[in-house]
């Protein structure tokens, strides 16, 4: 019963304490609301206009793209499950319900969060780059961020039975390019499709060390350039963020080894593969002992004149008194509390000398034998090298296999991912042009408008009293207490006045868990030890004061608390009406 008593005070003063907290700062809430409200941008938006720039496949997404465009209803082939995935993802030519830069300017739009989507796009002619260079460029807006899915599109390799509507992830691509991620990956994929010139296999290469893709909800721009002289370059937003060589950086590489390891070579059975062995002809030395111990006592020290062999290190506090409420037979004799035995203080010790224990100097340990070189070490092994069968070498990987169709076959658990502006030709002057006209344009749009919109920095408090709790609770709690152990170190009762919120914390904090200790030595045992009743007591009469002072700084701000929660709660149902009728409206 006395456990329980003490436990629901505690839970008692801790809630009445959390409420004057939250009290105050949602008091404060709707001046805050008001002035982000408040916050506006009065950015001047351009009107679309179709650019002029040819390539051999361009798009913008104006009015007549479901012409160039064809969903995939096809199953997704999966090698490692049974289970059929279809791709049942929608799509939506639309404007940006995010940050839109350009008004009536239109991109491609995955609708669907966790669904698998697929559409492409045929074009009008097969794009051949050999002996060209090759363009690959497309705008990406993740309009919802992107924790998980790629963005990623597929130049399509060209064949009579490429149809849009089967379209899947088995279908043969030559080349994937773009941002993809999910938890700690986060890559701006780059992989092609080498045709083996022997044997007529494909083989895909991936990009080693591929750069980090750009999450956040601006514009970013994706550039691809593969040259004729075999070497690459990925551009982010028109920086150049990585350049290589397609011999060089991608695994596997283009290129087998012209020599392989023979496969039917095994190491001899009498081959010596370790380069040092323990010295056969090594003994242990006769005055070699193993059984020294590591120390022994110090035969020089001797006890300094100041020893007081009796003088306990510990007694009883003289200070202690007998709680009044103390009964012997239900609490058992009293024991006064021990402290440090103040007349050991100016001495070196106190009790019983004894000599210390040094290091050995003759301690060696257990002995081995040295090591020395193998006189019949060999090296390391290896089998022989042999001429490589399937070796060739293809001195232009630039000159890929001709690409008949665009697509995008992705995954994600993000919707609303925005694709547009999609230029694939030979033209890097071409493609710059395309990116002053529209990215260079919208881009600026975009960041004034997030600056604009984004929360306001407030002034940081001056004072540890003008924190509020609710905006950084972890700032708040930190620098209170350190401003009552600041002001304790001086006076310990003006520190319990001047914060007694931190006051009221700590004593309900020590209260409770010496309540806890009690009810489980309780639970053993008829009646606790003295000490730990002698501390309870002196916990309770420490806080009571500070205890008293927060519940009714808490219960004064009770009416607070409620007008509070019920302002809080109108805005969020109003919030809630709001985006409801945006999601109604958006889905219609």
């Amino acid at each position: 019963m006395r456990f329980d008593a003490f436990l629901a005070s505690a839970l008692y003063s801790s809630a009445l304490l959390l409420g004057q907290v939250r009290a105050e700062d949602v008091d404060d809430a709707p001046s805050s609301a008001a002035a982000e409200s408040s916050t506006s941008t009065s950015v001047v938006k351009p009107t679309f206009t179709p650019t002029n720039v040819k390539a051999p496949f361009f798009e913008q997404f104006t009015d007549d793209w479901e012409s160039r465009w064809k969903a995939s209803h096809a199953k997704k082939e999966d090698s490692k499950t049974e289970e059929d995935w279809a791709y049942v993802g929608e799509w939506a030519v639309e404007e940006p319900h995010v940050l839109k830069a350009i008004e009536g300017d239109k991109g491609l739009v995955v609708k669907n969060a966790a669904a698998h989507h697929a559409i492409s796009a045929k074009f009008d002619k097969k794009i051949d780059n050999k002996g060209k260079t090759l363009v690959v460029q497309y705008e990406v807006k993740l309009q919802n961020g992107l924790e998980c899915g790629g963005a990623y599109l597929k130049l399509l390799q060209d064949n009579k039975a490429l149809h849009a509507e089967e379209f899947s992830n088995a279908s043969p691509y030559i080349i994937m390019f773009g941002p993809d991620k999910c938890g700690a990956t986060n890559k701006v994929h780059f992989i092609f499709r080498h045709k083996n010139p022997k044997t007529g296999e494909y083989e895909e290469k991936h990009l080693s060390s591929a750069p980090m893709a750009k999450i956040e909800k601006l514009t970013n721009l994706y550039t691809l350039i593969v040259k004729p002289d075999q070497t690459f370059m990925i551009q982010i937003n028109g920086e150049t963020l990585k350049n290589g060589s397609l011999f060089e950086d991608f695994a596997p590489s283009v290129n087998p080894e012209k020599e392989i390891d023979d496969s039917k070579d095994s190491k001899p059975s009498d081959w010596v593969d370790e380069a040092r062995i323990a010295d056969p002809e090594a003994t242990k030395p006769e005055d070699w002992d193993e059984d020294a111990p590591f120390e022994v006592l110090d035969e020089e020290a001797a006890k300094p004149d100041d020893w007081l062999d009796d003088e306990p290190a510990m007694i009883p506090d003289p200070e202690a008194e007998k709680p009044e409420d103390w009964d012997d037979e239900e609490d058992g004799d009293w024991i006064p509390p021990s402290v440090p035995n103040p007349k050991c203080e100016d001495a070196s010790g106190c009790g019983k000398w004894e000599q210390p224990m040094k290091r050995n100097p003759d301690y060696k340990g257990k002995w081995t034998a040295p090591f020395i070189d193998n006189p019949a070490y060999k090296g390391v092994w290896k089998p022989r090298k042999i001429k490589n069968p399937d070796y060739f070498e293809d001195k232009t990987p630039s000159n890929m296999e001709p690409m008949g169709a665009i697509g995008f076959e992705i995954w994600t658990m993000q919707s609303d991912i925005l694709f547009d502006n999609i230029y694939i030709g030979h033209s890097i002057e071409d493609a710059a042009k395309l990116k002053a006209e529209t990215y260079d344009i919208k881009h600026p749009i975009e960041s004034a408008e997030d600056d604009a919109t984004k929360p306001k920095p407030s002034d940081k408090p001056k004072s540890p009293m003008d924190l509020k709790f609710m905006d950084d609770p972890v700032l708040y709690v930190r620098e209170k207490v350190q401003l009552f152990i600041t002001i304790a170190k001086r006076d310990p009762v003006e520190a319990i006045k001047f914060v007694p919120e931190v006051a009221g914390g700590l004593g309900v904090l020590a209260i409770t868990t010496l309540a806890i200790i009690i009810g489980a030595i309780g639970m053993g045992s008829s009646s606790a030890p003295p000490q730990v009743k002698q501390a309870v007591d002196k916990a309770k009469d420490a806080t009571k004061n500070a205890a008293a002072a927060a519940k009714d700084q808490a219960a004064a701000a009770k009416d607070q608390v409620v007008d509070a929660a019920t302002s809080g709660a109108e805005k969020i149902q109003a919030e809630v009406n709001k985006r409801t009728t945006r999601s109604s409206t958006s889905t219609e």
